[in-house]
């Protein structure tokens, strides 16, 4: 995930077995280990049927699209649950579509108003031939109820328990420290990190101080959820690993450690907590956690870990006064040394939204009036930074937002804060921005022909290593862009857009009854973001490894190691391509294959905490 072309991992062992029945739906049979060269190419059929493979919410969106390269003709649909037919119709044209091949023409069959459990498949007819799509359960909690038990594992999966780390170096420093525990930050990379890309200044994503917090949230705020489906206790535990991790990286200082890191794995290579930079992985200094690179989050999942604790009379390897602690001294340092750990010394739109997490879980576990002053401060810088359309700027110049990983994360903190807030005006400040964000969102994704849904974005490419010049929009994010070399699959970003769009209309008030307690068009926005991630995309391939009828190959040498429960990087624009036009899944070579299949611990985080997002008391 981490690593950039070329670098070539030892191959190791895939350790996850797959033979699990799941309520709701059944495991796809592991693909087989290989270390040779995987091309994906799009399906050639001429007539495909593309559906969700994991599960569809009972009352929510249910809609298949078909793709079809042949004469025209008329095109029939049948829905069927479990074996029989429930309901018939004719296909229904999408507008015309070419940037991911020509010739195709496509359909869609909605079936939403089918509301009965059960096991549902789409056939599809025009002219001559005849396909079906894969068979999705349909059920209430569906994503959560069929996959979350497999999710939360791949967290325990991932833990990291070498011995080794609880003594490492500090780069240039005389320094040894223990960082030990965690969760290794991807299939192929056994670094820790809580944030990474940061010497590029806008690409942070929140990494392991994220899955602490959306366990330690899911824990506490969903506890309901967690325990209707036999799984508080899990995620206690996988919370509390989370909580204990970061206290043990919060240096005596007050700052935490951004990188656990061996230059993915080289041989020789020394693990210590550092910085790295561009793809060669050179150790920096940067390790020290701004807001943006981990330490907004990690703050706000340990004083959610202190709120759990109390609640829950449960801890880890240290009690919840400990993580309160931890939370505040890091929050008092980082008020006031933030910019000095930011690579180019200036904070920006993810400091502001990290670190209004991190005040609103301070003021909840503590009801200090100065974290609330604080979150008003921040949650005005944030809203400052909004355009007229709603779209949000990354800086203090025209540098418009994207992120690959955490898109919707500005909503969700701006809705936390709203839930904060106890003066109407303040409030409503936040709220309206929350709603022009969230429309924003839907009309560059409907501004286009995108017969899929899939959430568009406004970007600049980069020049001498800064973005500049013309704002684009396309569906993937660009590949020339100020990284230098990290382009990916965008599974993270996708289920933290269907979360914004879940909870910001909810706090919004923008309630309806198509699906998810949501009005039509905000329902199917959530649902084609998740659905394309489960299967219903034009490779018809489920990244959530272990479910639906095809999953991305394992190719050890470059994405390493596939554990049930966990997300691969997912779809890219084409290779080649600066702006991230065109598709593309792992072409090869293998050492480039991690940008498609690898996964990656922000993928599952962000489907869980969409899942919950999208089930329950909450949706109705």
């Amino acid at each position: 995930m981490t690593r950039p072309p070329l670098v070539r991992k030892t191959a190791i062992l895939m350790v996850a077995a797959l033979a699990l029945a799941l309520s709701g739906g059944a495991c796809a049979a592991a693909p087989e280990a290989s270390k040779t060269t995987v091309s994906v190419r799009l399906p050639i059929a001429p007539l495909l049927v593309q559906l969700n493979q994991v599960a569809l919410e009972r009352r929510g969106p249910k809609r298949a699209i078909v793709e079809y390269t042949g004469e025209a003709g008329q095109g029939r649909y049948t829905v069927l649950r479990d074996g029989k037919p429930i309901k018939q119709g004719e296909l229904q044209a999408l507008p015309a579509f070419a940037e991911w091949g020509p010739g195709k023409r496509y359909f869609s069959v909605d079936f939403s108003d089918a509301q009965q459990p059960g096991q549902y498949q789409v056939k599809v007819s025009i002219g001559k031939r005849q396909a079906q799509s894969a068979v999705v359960p349909v059920r209430d909690d569906a994503i959560f109820a069929v996959a979350g038990a497999q999710m939360l594992g791949y967290f325990k999966r991932s833990r990291h328990t070498d011995p080794g780390d609880r003594d490492l170096p500090v780069f240039q420093t005389s320094r040894r420290v223990n960082a030990w525990g965690g969760w290794q930050d991807a299939g192929g990379d056994k670094g820790k990190y809580l944030s990474h890309l940061g010497y590029a200044n806008h690409f942070n994503p929140q990494q392991a101080s994220m899955a602490a917090w959306v366990l330690a949230y899911g824990a506490h705020a969903r506890k309901a959820l967690f325990a209707a489906h036999g799984l508080q206790a899990q995620v206690e535990d996988e919370a509390f690993w989370g909580a204990d991790y970061l206290h043990r990286i919060l240096d005596k200082d007050g700052y935490f450690y951004t990188t656990v890191f061996d230059q993915w794995g080289t041989p020789g290579a020394v693990r210590m907590v550092t910085g790295y930079e561009g793809a060669a992985g050179t150790y920096t200094t940067l390790y020290r956690s701004a807001f943006r690179a981990g330490g907004g989050m990690a703050i706000a999942a340990l004083a959610r870990a202190s709120m759990l604790a109390k609640q829950s009379g449960r801890h880890g390897e240290f009690d919840g006064a400990q993580y309160l602690a931890d939370a505040e001294r890091a929050y008092a340092h980082l008020r006031q040394f933030n910019p000095q750990y930011c690579a180019d010394g200036k904070e920006n739109i993810i400091d502001d939204y990290t670190a209004l997490m991190a005040l609103v879980e301070l003021q909840r576990a503590t009801g200090q009036a100065r974290y609330l002053d604080d979150a008003r401060e921040r949650a005005a810088r944030l809203i400052a930074r909004q355009q007229a359309d709603g779209g949000f700027l990354s800086d203090g110049g025209s540098r418009p937002y994207y992120h690959a990983a955490e898109a919707g994360l500005p909503v969700i903190s701006l809705s936390a804060y709203a839930g904060i807030e106890p003066k109407p005006a303040r409030r409503r400040g936040a709220l309206d921005a929350i709603g022009k964000a969230l429309a924003h969102e839907l009309a560059i994704t409907g501004a286009v022909a995108n017969p899929y849904g899939y959430a568009r974005q406004r970007f600049q490419l980069a020049q001498d290593g800064k973005a500049a010049g013309a704002v684009l929009e396309g569906f993937f994010i660009p590949h020339r862009n100020e990284t230098g070399y990290w382009w990916q699959g965008e599974s993270a970003r996708l289920a933290s857009l269907s979360a914004a769009m879940a909870v910001g209309s909810r706090a919004v008030a923008n309630r309806g009854d198509a699906g998810y307690g949501l009005p039509a068009e905000r329902a199917a926005y959530a649902q084609d973001q998740l659905d394309w991630t489960l299967g219903r995309n034009p490779y018809g391939i489920s990244m959530l490894y272990g479910f639906g009828r095809k999953n991305p190959p394992t190719v050890l040498e470059s994405a390493g190691e596939m554990f049930v429960g966990g997300i691969s990087n997912g779809i890219t624009g084409a290779v080649g391509s600066d702006t991230g036009a065109g598709i593309s899944f792992a072409p090869g070579p293998d050492s480039e294959q991690w940008r498609w299949v690898e996964q990656w611990i922000p993928h599952t985080t962000w489907m869980l905490f969409a899942a919950m997002a999208v089930a329950g008391d909450e949706a109705r």
